[in-house]
């Protein structure tokens, strides 16, 4: 039986002033995209805003950006890593996969690469991706607690390529390419 290739799926969803957008990508484990899809920026009425009131930013992001970027996704991902925790459960739920964050950290690094230790932190673990490197913090929902070797297991072997924080900032530029284009 063909062992399932590693994909690491990058989630962001941008929250400015008067509107929202966001965008997944889908890279294989040296970095190269084989998925790429992004919304429109919605832009809520002064109406919506005072009817949704608290709910919209939560609707907003989990009913409308999310949803419709994750089903638009034709190439589904091993791993999500999304850069905001509030986006896990929600991203966990509607795709069945798991869904992390990952933030730089400048601590020293651990012994090994894939070596990672737990923190006091409920889901919250240090994690080495390579040998030189500092650690990252690597967050988990609490459902996923008892998978973090598996998921240090693959993003140990996608570090061994790329850097695994970089596609986050190529989303980044893909949102000014977008919007250069609409100016």
């Amino acid at each position: 039986m063909a062992e399932k290739k590693l994909l690491l799926g990058y989630l962001t969803i941008e929250a400015k002033e008067n509107f929202f957008r966001g965008a997944a990508l889908v890279t294989d484990t040296r970095g190269i995209p084989v998925d790429f899809r992004y919304t429109e920026p919605v832009r809520p009425t002064k109406l919506e805003r005072i009817l949704y009131g608290g709910a919209l930013d939560v609707y907003l992001r989990e009913e409308v950006i999310l949803e419709n970027l994750l089903n638009a996704v034709e190439m589904s991902p091993s791993l999500w890593l999304v850069d905001s925790g509030e986006l896990i459960q929600p991203v966990q739920k509607l795709t069945k996969l798991q869904a992390v964050t990952i933030d730089a950290t400048q601590r020293s690094p651990l012994e090994a690469s894939g070596k990672y230790e737990s923190t006091p932190e409920d889901g919250v673990f240090i994690f080495q991706a390579d040998n030189i490197s500092s650690p990252f913090r690597l967050s988990v929902s609490q459902e996923n607690v008892s998978k973090i070797a598996q998921i240090t297991e693959s993003l140990t072997a996608a570090a061994m390529n790329m850097e695994l924080l970089e596609p986050f900032t190529r989303i980044a530029k893909a949102f000014e390419a977008v919007s250069e284009s609409e100016s």
